[in-house]
């Protein structure tokens, strides 16, 4: 045989390996997602984490009887050819240096095209700023610090609402309880942990206390992480509030609840800004003793009566993983599907293409698993259209209670004395 012959051989074969790897990469669509999978809050990771898995399984393999929810024929995204999503986790441990790690590793090694995450806001920070620089769409569907959407960045883009949102939407719920039941709800005190989302959040209430005609006897905060509350509880009932309000992690959250009832701190109520308060972990370690907090929420499955998507794809997550979805998780499950949505409109792969195409979101509530009037972003990336809920633990269950309108049952108010339960 010729030299030319297997020259020719030798072309041949280069041409269908290069054939076969740009149909594998049409094929596949890598979308880098960061969680805490592993440290304290790696059970809320875990939640994020199913919900990520199952918003990409139906993307990629459909959803029978669900024909309101986008993509649920199944067979991957339809302007990529039914290209299927690739989901590509990294671990961010709580921690900003390793979630910025993370974010240039996947960018950089794993060439994912997109990442969503990363649950703390300050992660989200840092590993937003690494996707600015490389030109890679971050979208974020749990972290609430306000300032994230206050950078000027181009390629972030939050579909939830913020704090800025949601703790004046603790203080309009009381106002409005006051006039309900003819009451005075204060005064107030705050503890809230210290990384970038419970600092936002205590400035804020120190703002909008006063300035909403509520006395604010005493403000703590604590080092994200604590191994005790003692001294800071001790503080706290000196102070003598009658509402707490309150932002913690799940590890924070289970340790002042628990040196609550040893020390027997008992206001009128706790008002929790999510987060810990909201994880699976919360209620079936607490059990009773979770009872009757009121936290700030996004997500209910009680609103399935007005929304029968909710139950329906919480029906599917349960099946699969023997929980019901949480505000948290309800919330990754739409990031990703938000996500999905901007990419398979873009008919592209190009971060560009996608960055554009999630500016241009216009999803109704209709389409959604939240209690939301759909997905719009501004200018700076926020979702406009994003709103929040207020819920009470009773009898081990999350029960909407505000806004009053839609609320599945009355407020228990005061909460019952620890020796009274």
């Amino acid at each position: 045989m010729t030299s030319a012959f297997f020259r020719f051989k030798w072309l041949a074969a280069c041409a269908a390996l290069w054939l076969g790897t740009a149909a594998q990469a049409q094929q596949e669509v890598r979308i880098g997602v960061i969680y805490p999978l592993t440290g304290a809050a790696a059970s809320s990771g875990a939640e994020m984490k199913n919900a990520l898995e199952l918003a990409a399984d139906i993307i990629n393999n459909g959803a029978k009887g669900i024909p309101d929810l986008p993509f649920s024929a199944g067979g991957g995204l339809p302007g990529l050819k039914g290209a299927k999503i690739k989901l590509v986790f990294a671990d961010h441990q709580g921690n900003p240096q390793i979630g910025a790690t993370e974010a240039e590793r996947l960018i950089s090694q794993e060439k994912v095209v997109a990442i969503v995450g990363a649950y703390f806001s300050n992660v989200t920070a840092t590993a937003s700023q690494v996707a600015e620089r490389y030109k890679i769409p971050f979208l974020n569907p749990e972290s609430s610090s306000a300032s994230l959407t206050q950078r000027g960045f181009k390629w972030f883009f939050r579909t939830t609402a913020h704090d800025d949102l949601f703790v004046r939407n603790f203080f309009d719920f009381m106002k409005e309880f006051e006039a309900r039941r003819g009451i005075k709800v204060g005064p107030i005190a705050t503890i809230n942990e210290n990384t970038l989302w419970g600092t936002e959040t205590t400035k804020l209430e120190a703002t909008l206390a006063p300035a909403n005609g509520f006395s604010l006897v005493k403000q703590i905060t604590y080092p994200a992480k604590s191994t005790q509350l003692t001294s800071e509880v001790q503080s706290l009932k000196a102070a003598a509030p009658k509402v707490v309000m309150q932002s913690s992690y799940l590890g924070d959250a289970l340790l002042s609840m628990k040196t609550y009832k040893e020390l027997g701190f008992s206001p009128d109520m706790i008002l929790a800004n999510d987060a810990g308060f909201s994880d699976t972990e919360f209620i079936k370690t607490l059990g009773k003793d979770a009872d009757y907090v009121i936290s700030r929420e996004v997500w209910a499955l009680d609103l399935a009566n007005k929304n029968p998507l909710i139950k329906q794809v919480n029906d599917l997550f349960r099946s699969r993983y023997s929980a019901d979805f949480t505000g948290n998780s309800a919330r990754t499950f739409t990031g990703l599907m938000v996500m999905a949505d901007a990419i398979n409109r873009a008919g592209s792969t190009d971060p560009e293409a996608i960055r554009k195409a999630l500016a241009a979101t216009d999803i109704p509530g209709s389409k959604l698993i939240m209690p939301w009037k759909g997905v719009k972003f501004d200018e700076s990336g926020q979702n406009v259209l994003g709103s929040g809920i207020l819920v009470q633990i009773v009898d081990g269950k999350y029960h909407t209670v505000w806004p009053f309108g839609v609320a599945a049952r009355e407020i228990v108010w005061p909460m019952p004395a620890w020796d009274k339960r």
